[in-house]
């Protein structure tokens, strides 16, 4: 089953969600804004993504600008930010098995399904 981190309130977001139901496949929505993420999914998430935790930040998101940018900070504060501040977690992202990637190109999503 596909799983999908979606924000109702992104376009992209909206979008993916769109393209998996016209594709007919079975999914779950994650509302990770509402039900944040522990932090061993992060890692598990990080993983199937194959990143760094930076690389999941949304950097332009003014609560990354105004709390955390140009901090040292390790990856598992890094993880720990986004879990306190799900904002911060690029969308959408579509987890499929064992893999996982961000979602904002409709082609790598029909290459997924």
């Amino acid at each position: 089953m596909i799983q999908i981190y979606h924000n109702p309130r992104c376009g992209k977001s909206r979008n993916c969600l769109a393209f998996i139901e016209d594709a007919g496949e079975s999914f779950e929505i994650i509302k990770y804004l509402e039900q944040p993420p522990t932090f061993q999914e992060m890692v598990s998430l990080l993983k199937k993504l194959n990143f760094k935790p930076i690389e999941l930040v949304r950097q332009k998101e003014s609560i990354w600008i105004e709390k955390f940018k140009n901090q040292e900070m390790t990856d598992d504060e890094i993880i720990q930010a986004m879990i306190t501040n799900p904002i911060l977690i690029e969308r959408p992202i579509v987890i499929k098995e064992d893999k996982a990637f961000i979602a904002r190109d409709q082609e790598k999503l029909r290459d997924l399904l």
